[in-house]
């Protein structure tokens, strides 16, 4: 590669890297209404969308409309948590959007991958699955780096907790989160999911940038 071309060549990733950093939102909301409405966020999801408990998921870069579905399930009933469903209960449609696009505006935050014994399962199972039981791999639909799709929903999984990821996975594998709908896509994954699976996927997804 000649100067000339690897010199347009690191200009252009660079104009796609920045053009994809500041791609419009799917969601019409007010980010500067939702910096302030997000203060009563920051105890639990931090003040710049990245928790500091392993337990409590990290918002930050999270696409504004799964985060805006999650809400309404948690103000609908259909996705139940103590502090969630509560204080979701105040929240307006408006307010939700709001929300939404500003915690999706918000760098995530890298993260080591959780446990790097468990590399190998958890990178084999996100990106080939498990053809023995006919598991899907986990790229399909939340991409190669974790970064979801924002038209459909799914959720970004890149710099997750992974001890967050293993809860939502029992979650799903025992029908205590049905989030997923009619079509039963994650709790059907997760049943095939044992244990150790569970522990190798939410290590990897952590990892993901």
């Amino acid at each position: 590669m000649n100067n000339k071309f690897g010199t347009l060549f690191a200009v252009a990733s660079l104009v796609l890297a920045v053009s994809g950093v500041q791609a419009e939102s799917l969601v019409d909301g007010s980010l500067e209404d939702g910096k302030t409405r997000a203060l009563t966020c920051n105890a639990c999801h931090g003040t710049a969308g990245n928790s500091q408990s392993p337990l409590w998921p990290n918002l930050a870069g999270q696409n504004a409309p799964y985060i805006v579905a999650q809400l309404r399930a948690f103000k609908d009933g259909t996705r139940s948590d103590p502090l969630m469903s509560m204080q979701a209960m105040t929240l307006s449609d408006e307010e939700m959007a709001n929300l939404a696009v500003y915690f999706e505006s918000l760098p995530t935050a890298a993260q080591a991958i959780a446990d790097e014994s468990l590399l190998d399962r958890g990178e084999s199972l996100y990106r080939g699955g498990n053809l023995d039981d006919k598991t899907s791999a986990c790229l399909a639909c939340h991409g190669p780096s974790g970064r979801g799709n924002p038209a459909s929903k799914i959720p970004a999984l890149q710099g997750q907790h992974a001890a967050y990821t293993v809860k939502q996975l029992n979650d799903y594998k025992n029908a205590d989160r049905t989030t997923d709908g009619k079509t039963r896509m994650m709790r059907d994954i997760a049943a095939r999911l044992d244990k150790d699976d569970i522990a190798a996927l939410s290590s990897y997804v952590q990892g993901l940038k």
